[in-house]
């Protein structure tokens, strides 16, 4: 049976190969279960196990908001009992109790079961950290695992922040070490992108951004602020008697079977450091173009930009907006073995096999300008810079287009016309823009809809008139509204997406250009080629049902 598990989670694409034989060899020496042997390993999830083992046995699997609100037959079984065997009673009738346990194979915990109550025994699967959560709100008090950590540490553990050697020993102790980890997981669960802990006056908030929205969570007590910020900081590899300067650093973790990367940085407040880990799932990230939800006539642009030799294809957009994910899967597409490509990129946030990618190193004189002279000696097909971030760096992405190459960037505009005027602005010459540059791109991220809770509601022709989309969807008439369940947390969302428009730079826009027109006036331009705005690719979304229309005006601030 273990033998089989594994041949499952393999085939579900949940493990590799290499990893479970590493695991059944660890199970030769040391015995236990293999499926307990995973999750212990950091090799899968605990979901993940519990949705195959469920598969096997052909059991329900309990989800969280199948446990009751109120305890089931609490004055007939022992809470003690209830922790040792790892099961839950769910709902009970007359004659029957359904159960959820880790051991639904258990016959000795069965019929212990039954004769303890004298009902005949469902049962169902749960996984263990949710049956130990659920029997400690149920049976055990209203105390969270946060709380139960920080019951180990005495008030004496909160250190003199000047006392870095006891702050050291106390950063390093396994309560502080739980404390972090927990405020990690949990972020991975909530599938946050990034994490904030901020110290303030007399209290330390703890904030995990989810779907580009911030929401508060459970914080330890102020106290141990300046334990878990050494923590962060030992695990970033970062000084920790340094708190005067900012600093930067990376934390590699493998957390439910995922490769997990933390980008951390550090700033100084008034009431300490402040830490922001933006949390790079490699396994979660989608590598290809199909996956960004363009429209099919963005995709199809795309595709043809991205075939020709030479030229710029630019993104831009604000920071937290999407460019680097659509860079890489543009290189993702262009990353074949008749390519040589290279990066330039600050930090380097994903490994791609088959591309040569380079970190800047700002502090040993390396920057975009320096690396990318080096790089075009390198004899590359396909160059791609993290950001034009000055006239120099242009100037060599400009040249490196003209003599033959495929060059791929970001810049930081609000829409897809302000790029050409950026350049313009930078100092590079209106020739050399109109000559090299094929494609600009903006992009917003909007939240998409929950599929399980949306909610459909009609909308007045005369408002789909005024909001222009009547060409674009010619049975536009109804929009959605975001509800709210177990799935999405009760946001109404889950996960996001990308809205576009796709600048061609064709002859009227080269004319304008030269012309040193306004970024209106070449937007308007655009639109007559058929650009669509990014307000109406998002409106189209919207009325497919994959987002709401408030969101795509959140982010765009149509009127």
């Amino acid at each position: 049976m273990a033998k089989r598990l594994g041949e499952m989670l393999v085939e579900a694409g949940r493990l590799k190969q290499v990893d479970l034989e590493r695991a059944v060899r660890a199970q030769q020496e040391s015995g236990g279960l293999l499926g307990e042997l995973l999750v212990r390993l950091g090799m899968i999830s605990e979901r993940d196990l519990g949705e195959q083992l469920a598969a096997q046995l052909e059991l329900p699997l309990v989800r969280g908001k199948d446990y009751p609100e109120e305890p089931v037959l609490e004055d007939v079984l022992p809470v003690q009992f209830l922790k040792s065997a790892q099961v839950v009673p769910l709902a009970e009738t007359p004659g029957n109790l359904v159960v959820a346990t880790t051991k639904p194979q258990d016959l000795f915990l069965l019929s212990s079961l039954k004769l303890a109550t004298g009902r005949e025994i469902a049962v169902r699967l749960g996984l263990a950290t949710e049956i130990s959560d659920a029997i400690e709100r149920l049976y055990g008090g209203e105390r969270s695992s946060m709380g139960q950590i920080v019951e180990h540490l005495s008030d004496d553990d909160s250190p003199d922040a000047a006392d870095i050697e006891h702050l050291k020993d106390l950063a390093s102790e396994a309560p502080v070490v739980r404390l972090v980890n927990l405020i990690i997981n949990r972020a991975i669960d909530s599938r946050a992108s990034d994490i904030h802990i901020e110290p303030f006056s007399g209290q330390l908030t703890v904030r995990y951004r989810v779907d580009g929205v911030m929401q508060e969570v459970e914080s330890p007590p102020s106290r141990l602020t300046a334990a878990i910020i050494s923590r962060v900081k030992i695990m970033a590899r970062l000084n920790i008697a340094e708190r005067r300067l900012p600093q930067d650093g990376r934390i590699q973790l493998r957390i439910q079977g995922k490769e997990i990367d933390l980008r951390v940085s550090t700033v100084p407040t008034m009431h300490g450091e402040s830490v922001v880990m933006r949390v790079l799932d490699k396994g979660g990230m989608s590598m290809n173009l199909e996956a960004l939800a363009f429209s099919e006539h963005n995709f199809t642009t795309i595709q043809r930009v991205l075939a020709q030799p030479h030229g710029i294809f630019l993104v831009t957009g604000p920071t937290g907006s999407g460019k680097t994910t659509t860079l890489y899967a543009a290189l993702t597409r262009l990353n074949t073995p008749e390519r040589k490509i290279l990066t330039v990129e600050d930090p380097v946030e994903y490994q791609i096999g088959g591309i040569n990618q380079i970190q800047v190193k700002a502090a040993i004189g390396l920057n975009f300008a320096r690396a990318l002279r080096a790089i075009v000696r390198q004899d590359p097909d396909v160059i791609m810079i993290g950001e034009m971030r000055d006239l120099e760096t242009a100037q060599i992405a400009i040249q490196s287009a003209l003599t033959g190459h495929l060059v791929l960037s970001t810049l930081h505009t609000n829409d897809a016309a302000s790029g050409v005027t950026r350049l313009l602005d930078m100092g590079v010459e209106d020739y050399l823009i109109t000559s090299t540059v094929n494609c600009i791109m903006a992009q917003r991220l909007v939240r998409r809809l929950c599929d399980h809770c949306k909610t459909p509601y009609k909308v007045m022709p005369e408002v789909v008139q005024e909001m222009g989309v009547a060409s674009l969807v010619p049975d536009a008439s109804t929009l959605w509204h975001a509800g709210g369940c177990d799935e999405c947390n009760h946001t109404g969302f889950h996960g996001r997406m990308g809205i576009h428009e796709l600048l061609v730079v064709d002859d009227e826009v080269r004319r304008l250009v030269l012309a040193h027109a306004t970024a209106g006036e070449i937007q308007k331009a655009a639109l007559a080629a058929g650009m669509t705005t990014m307000y109406l690719d998002g409106a189209v979304k919207a009325f497919a049902g994959l987002t709401t229309i408030e969101e795509v005006l959140r982010v765009t601030q149509e009127d």
